[in-house]
């Protein structure tokens, strides 16, 4: 039985799927501006070691509080520590370095085609069919991107270095999704998220000490920005995630992504005042056509095989 298949047999029919859907949609584009925020008033390195640290403190404290068993096996632990190195560490060091020189905006644009990336992937790797509707929307999730990216580029407002990081950051969240299904580690997700935070934390440690530069400056938008990222992404939204992982396929879980670009883009205009033009919302359109072309497939295929394989 595929991947796919199986993810099908096990999907839970909850009535509140929809919402861990949305929540974690409006949690993951308001992480883009905090971050943004963060990395105006602190050091990368050093805002991400101590969110990571904390955020992983505070989860194995509440596991032992609610008397939760540890029940990971050490294989369990160093995947789970594995994953917070790519999910975590890589991802969110990369991105942070990427957002010094981009937007909130264009970040989230950038990020959100993980479902396009992943689909690539998990043909490789996880046994799931390459259909010419995903190679369609891969056409257009990355002709939009680039579109808007060469824009911006060509205009001065987004630097081409941000952009590189943060394609790195993307690529490493990807590798974190792939390996998590290839991989499946066993025993409580909350535990486990516990042990990522915490290894991504103390791997961040040396270099929030020896390549972080400047001042950190102290005031309530840090303090907002960082107990957002903590309590609200770093805990609940990856959370959120890894329960989606095991109710779909490694693409299917990934279907609401389509949601990000303008969501992404509508946080950093309302709340860092952003700007916005015509051509970045002409260039999300076929970035969210493409993401929703994926999905879309990969959904058609669990429920009718209609599609011929290539």
């Amino acid at each position: 039985m595929s991947v796919a298949s199986n993810a099908a047999a096990t999907r839970p029919q909850s009535a509140s799927l929809p919402l861990y859907i949305a929540t974690y949609c409006l949690l993951w584009s308001a992480a883009f501006v905090a971050s943004k925020v963060a990395v105006t008033y602190c050091l990368p390195y050093l805002v991400l070691s101590l969110r990571f640290l904390l955020a992983g403190g505070l989860i194995l404290l509440i596991a032992r509080v609610r008397g939760m068993h540890w029940n990971l096996s050490l294989r369990d632990v160093a995947v789970f520590a594995l994953l917070g190195i790519c999910n975590n560490a890589l991802y969110l060091g990369l991105s942070y370095l990427g957002l010094r020189t981009v937007s909130a905006g264009l970040a989230a644009l950038i990020i959100s085609t993980n479902p396009v990336l992943t689909a690539v992937l998990a043909t490789m790797f996880l046994g799931e069919q390459m259909t010419w509707r995903k190679v369609v929307g891969l056409v257009l999730g990355v002709a939009g991107v680039a579109y808007i990216v060469a824009d911006r580029v060509s205009l001065g407002t987004d630097g081409t270095a941000g952009v590189v990081f943060t394609s790195g950051a993307l690529v490493s969240m990807v590798a974190g999704t792939i390996l998590y299904k290839l991989l499946a580690p066993q025993g409580s997700l909350w535990i486990g998220n516990g042990v990522q935070n915490t290894a991504a934390g103390l791997v961040l440690i040396p270099f929030a000490a020896l390549a972080d530069s400047g001042a950190v400056t102290l005031n309530w938008q840090l303090a907002l920005a960082f107990a957002f990222l903590v309590l609200a992404v770093s805990i609940f939204a990856y959370l959120i995630w890894f329960h989606l992982l095991d109710a779909f396929g490694a693409t299917a879980a990934s279907s609401f992504h389509f949601l990000m670009p303008p969501l992404g883009m509508l946080f950093g205009w309302l709340l860092l005042s952003e700007h916005v033009a015509v051509s970045d919302l002409l260039g999300v359109v076929p970035v969210a056509l493409g993401i929703w072309l994926v999905t879309r497939a990969e959904k058609s295929r669990v429920a009718v095989s209609e599609e011929t394989p290539i």
